[in-house]
């Protein structure tokens, strides 16, 4: 899919983005194409959230957006891996923010999506019979668990709950 192509379904969806015509004389440009990806995918899930949830209540089944996305990408495939890992590795970039030291409970939510990644890529590893790939995987996942631990108590000491342990 072109920038092109996708600034059309952006346009069809009523989401373009402003493009200054000084700096894009011609248009979308084959370098905007992830940029305006990124917008193409941020209507859908914002269309699929409102779709699936109103103020906590569920509307439609979220089942049913997973069914269709499985018609399209198929539900074993090494494509559908690839797209679980990415999301998986944009919701931890999201989690983080553009804070330096995140709070500690949004830190433990971006270290549990690391483990998570970690994890699934030490399975597909795994199928792979990549043993080596695995155990460098499963080390990762290890620490992450720790960062969320970590977080966790974080957020313990925050409440009252626990006191920081003398260092």
């Amino acid at each position: 899919m072109s920038a092109d192509q996708v600034y059309g379904a952006l346009v069809a969806l009523g989401t373009e983005p402003v493009l200054d015509p000084e700096l894009w004389p011609e248009g979308p440009q084959e370098e905007d194409r992830l940029r305006l990806l990124g917008v193409l995918l941020a209507k859908t899930e914002l269309e699929i959230t409102a779709s699936t949830r109103l103020a906590g209540e569920e509307i439609e089944d979220v089942a049913e957006v997973v069914a269709g996305w499985a018609e399209l990408v198929g539900p074993d495939s090494d494509l559908a891996a690839n797209v679980l890992s990415n999301r998986l590795e944009r919701t931890g970039m999201q989690l983080m923010g553009g804070e330096e030291m995140a709070p500690p409970g949004r830190a433990a939510s971006f270290m549990a999506v690391v483990a998570a990644v970690d994890v699934f890529g030490a399975h597909l590893r795994f199928q792979r019979g990549d043993v080596e790939g695995v155990r460098q995987a499963l080390g990762r996942a290890e620490a992450s668990v720790i960062g969320v631990l970590q977080g966790i108590h974080g957020l313990r000491i925050a409440i009252g709950d626990a006191q920081e342990e003398p260092e």
